[in-house]
């Protein structure tokens, strides 16, 4: 009797479509029972060659060896992994096995993991593609009832082959040739050198930036029925072009004066204007600003709250798949929600919220539910069925919980509040005031929550809210007083402060996935700035690592929630070429690599354009007379440093 070989991304996955499927029988690296057999990978089990397997005199690092371009790609098994690499390799070997089910994760890097198996195992056998967006038993029925044929994802296979292998090339000669002009372990990177720059680039603007002094002058005003100090408000001079501060020479003895010729002078309210406004329920999480609002509220790393949200998906089975870049669901959802709303009635934690939008129908428009802004996978939601949250850690309980109430937000109305701007003017005098002076004040009043009711269910979410508007930005401190165009007040104190202007902030992790994701905004050519609004520095599931590996290698470096450029990354900086560090690069190829998916560029067009790069940036370095010398490290027991310095040429040395 034939078989059907279901091959997942990892152990726990495999065990549980085993679970679904019946699969009991245990085997070496499989589980078995009626017409299946499901095995698993360990994460990467092959990849591609390194360079001396392809050319034993390639081992050695030596700068006219470069660049290292194979003329084809050849496959390699990992290392950690041959133990079940080859459990794979005779299980699809086997006679029992007549066709296969790619059951990796559902995206370009779990596609990745099946194909470079399949290949290196060298199997022909047919196969069909799993492709669910929860690991819950009714999910994973669904998926195995609606299996696709294999070749529906070759293009997004073509995608993720292309970028190993450009990451490979670029990485591989662009390290190689740093390392040896330079005399230091230097790793350069397709996406975290442009990354590094950034974050470079802010500390730079910071060390460069001169603090300007400014004045402001804020006065208290009363109304003259009410007790001295009992009902009053404040605002801060501005001048006739609405401008605040006061500079340049005498500043301090202006301010001052002012405030001291409108202390204690009669006013009166020169305008008055209220307007409502109402703010939109936010979009639902993507993995990008899911590890943003994670890093903001609890200090989470983008790779914390990847692996947290990665294993609400797969261990608890409490979230869709995490790795998405959409904010946005598809039609097919849409009858399903409801229910899942009743789910999360039935927890303490959002039953009142939960309960207001029953029993429906939800709200559902274009900023929930829309196919068009869908790539492999939906918004981060909880999923269907039972809730179980009672064995979670704290800090699973937290990401749940975000994704929780901005699943419930999205369906309550906008919040709504009301904007007071008032304008004061403070009588002049005969012989002191030459005119009347004015002052502004702002007040905001929350008219109906709408959607943000659901974050005050939080103690936390309280305490945020307390210092923010509805609108997002810092509260002005003030509940304007009911006034009336033409009440006359009076202006109890006035005083001057002495201000400086602030330098940019350093980088956090929410900052820097925030520029990474919209690098387009780096671009100077205003053409390709909007044609990098659809892409960025790497993907949602990739930022995380090159974050970890720029502080790896040591090139940045944590302080408390800021990233901060460490002496190594700043000098690499130094030389690299402008091609190398720029977004510009980076987010075409991305870009690139999308069209491939989508079936509008060839890899052969990709790769090639690869190829001419890693030779521009073989040669700018060979050839460039950008010399800085390096922070001593400490000599590395085994591996590329030492396996450099055998194969360093003398003349570099000297000339760095």
């Amino acid at each position: 009797m034939s078989k059907i070989l279901v091959i997942a991304e990892k152990p726990s996955v495999g065990r549980d479509i085993a679970r679904v499927l019946g699969c009991r029988e245990k085997g070496e690296g499989y589980l078995g029972g009626g017409d299946y057999l499901v095995s698993w990978a360990v994460g990467h089990l092959a990849a591609l060659c390194d360079p001396e397997d392809y050319n034993p005199e390639w081992k050695k690092w030596r700068m006219d060896a470069l660049p290292i371009m194979p003329e084809k790609m050849q496959l390699r098994a990992v290392p950690g992994g041959k133990s079940q690499l080859a459990v794979l390799r005779r299980l699809l070997k086997s006679p029992e096995v007549a066709s296969l089910i790619c059951a990796t994760d559902s995206g370009r890097e779990g596609e990745l993991i099946f194909r470079y198996i399949y290949q290196l195992c060298g199997c022909r056998k047919p196969f069909q593609r799993l492709w669910v967006s929860s690991m819950t038993d009714q999910a994973i029925r669904e998926g195995f009832a609606s299996l696709r044929p294999g070749a529906d994802y070759d293009r997004l296979f073509a995608s993720a082959r292309c970028r190993s292998e450009a990451d490979w090339l670029v990485g591989i000669n662009a390290s190689r040739a740093y390392t040896l002009k330079y005399n230091t372990l230097l790793s350069v990177g397709r996406v975290q050198t442009p990354t590094l720059a950034i974050i470079v680039n802010r500390a730079r603007e910071i060390a460069a930036f001169v603090p300007e002094e400014y004045y402001e002058v804020k006065a208290d005003f009363a109304l003259p029925a009410e007790p001295e100090g009992a009902s009053g408000y404040w605002g801060i001079w501005q001048n006739q072009e609405g401008q605040s501060r006061i500079t340049g020479e005498a500043a301090a003895e202006k301010a001052k004066a002012l405030a001291a010729r409108v202390k204690g002078r009669p006013a009166r309210v020169l305008q008055v204007s209220r307007e409502e406004k109402s703010q939109p329920p936010p979009l639902l999480y993507d993995l990008t600003e899911l590890q943003r609002d994670c890093n903001r509220r609890y200090g989470f790393s983008a790779q914390k709250t990847l692996d947290i949200a990665q294993s609400l998906y797969e261990r608890r089975k409490l979230l869709t798949y995490p790795r998405t870049d959409s904010r946005y669901l598809s039609e097919d959802l849409a009858p399903r929600l409801l229910g899942r709303v009743r789910q999360l009635a039935e927890l303490p934690q959002f039953g009142a919220v939960a309960q207001e939008l029953l029993p429906g129908p939800l709200p559902l428009g274009k900023r929930i539910i829309d196919n068009s802004k869908i790539t492999d996978h939906h918004a981060i939601i909880p999923t269907e069925g039972r809730l179980r949250l009672d064995n979670l850690m704290d800090e699973e309980l937290k990401v749940f919980q975000l994704v929780a109430l901005r699943f419930l937000a999205v369906f309550y109305p906008p919040c709504r509040y009301a904007v007071t701007r008032v304008l004061t003017e403070v009588a002049a005098e005969k012989d002191g005031l030459p005119r009347a002076e004015i002052f502004a004040s702002r007040g905001q009043e929350v008219l109906a929550l709408g959607w943000q009711r659901p974050y005050q269910m939080l103690a936390a979410e309280k305490a945020a809210a307390s210092k923010k508007t509805a609108g997002g930005k810092e509260a002005e401190n003030q509940n304007l007083p009911s006034l009336r165009e033409g009440e006359a007040v009076q202006t109890l104190v006035a005083k001057a402060a002495r201000k400086k202007t602030q330098p940019p902030k350093p980088y956090t992790e929410a900052g820097l996935l925030s520029a990474m994701e919209n690098a387009g905004r780096f671009v100077e050519d205003e053409a390709l700035r909007e044609q990098l609004k659809e892409s960025g520095l790497g993907t949602p599931a990739t930022r995380a690592a090159i974050i970890e590996r720029l502080l790896k290698v040591g090139y940045i470096r944590r302080q408390a929630k800021a990233l901060l450029p460490t002496e190594k990354g700043e000098r690499l900086m130094d030389v690299a070429p402008p091609e190398l560090k720029s977004p510009e690069t980076t987010g075409k190829w991305e870009r690139g690599l999308a069209a491939i998916a989508d079936g509008r560029m060839t890899e052969e067009v990709f790769m090639a354009s690869i190829r001419r790069y890693v030779q521009f940036l073989v040669q700018d370095c060979r050839t460039s007379n950008r010399y800085v010398k390096f922070p001593e490290e400490p000599r590395r027991g085994t591996g590329g440093k030492r396996q450099f310095k055998r194969a360093q040429p003398k003349t570099a040395a000297k000339k760095s």
